[in-house]
């Protein structure tokens, strides 16, 4: 991701144009999940999102400084998390569980469609002979839409609190041991704090980051692909 735009033989501007074009890439994603927490939660019978004004589409509200830079780095990330209050549910970890769930749905259903419009702009600009930097953006833009998405998605499902996937985790598991899980949480700033460190390591030391992520870079390689694959055959049925 952008770690390796900055670490390469660009030029300042090409650099600085790459930065601004994955933070407005980067907003929806992390917009579009929080919001369909609250939503979700609203949708439930659970108004503490709404009334926090985190049933929002404004992205200030749902930025994490370093969940977001992570995103904008490596392609793994988080966003600040949406107060729920289980009390409003009629059962709770069921529907704390769908909560949960409808962060990364979000981002995947987001995914789907940016690589629809990537996939588009490739042959709209195609068609039109569009060239330059104009087409550049357009495309690299609808690019990181769709990364950012798949990565955040799958980051998010990651059964570390306070991530999406250890919520539901604890929803699932028996209660005596759902609140033995519940206290990896202690940890988790530990935790993040070693992957900012092992993100930044140099090569060979770098290695240690990518094995450790390699199942989540294959799932996000394979989405992306499966997804820029079907659109691709589609368009090129008009051909």
């Amino acid at each position: 991701m952008l770690l390796t735009v900055l670490m390469s033989d660009m030029g300042m501007l090409e650099k600085i144009l790459y930065l601004l074009i994955a933070v407005i890439a980067l907003l929806p994603a992390l917009t579009f999940h929080e919001w369909a927490h609250g939503y979700a939660a609203y949708k439930l019978g659970d108004s503490t999102a709404k009334a926090d004004g985190r049933l929002s589409l404004n992205p200030l509200n749902h930025l994490d400084p370093v969940g977001t830079l992570l995103l904008l780095l490596v392609g793994f990330g988080w966003a600040k998390p949406v107060p729920v209050n289980t009390r409003y549910f009629k059962k709770p970890r069921r529907d704390f569980a769908i909560c949960s769930l409808a962060g990364p749905i979000a981002n995947f259903v987001l995914a789907f469609v940016s690589a629809f419009l990537y996939v588009l702009s490739i042959y709209v600009c195609f068609w039109l002979e569009l060239e330059g930097i104009a087409a550049v953006i357009i495309e690299t833009v609808f690019y990181y839409m769709m990364v950012y998405n798949i990565g955040l998605g799958l980051f998010n499902l990651i059964p570390i609190p306070p991530l999406d996937g250890s919520n539901v985790m604890m929803c699932i598991l028996p209660n005596r041991l759902a609140a033995k899980y519940s206290k990896i949480r202690y940890y988790t700033r530990y935790i993040f704090l070693a992957i900012i460190i092992l993100s930044w390591l140099p090569y060979p030391l770098s290695l240690i980051y990518d094995y450790l992520f390699m199942p989540l870079t294959w799932a996000r390689g394979t989405i992306e692909s499966l997804f820029v694959s079907l659109f691709d055959k589609l368009f090129s049925l008009f051909l």
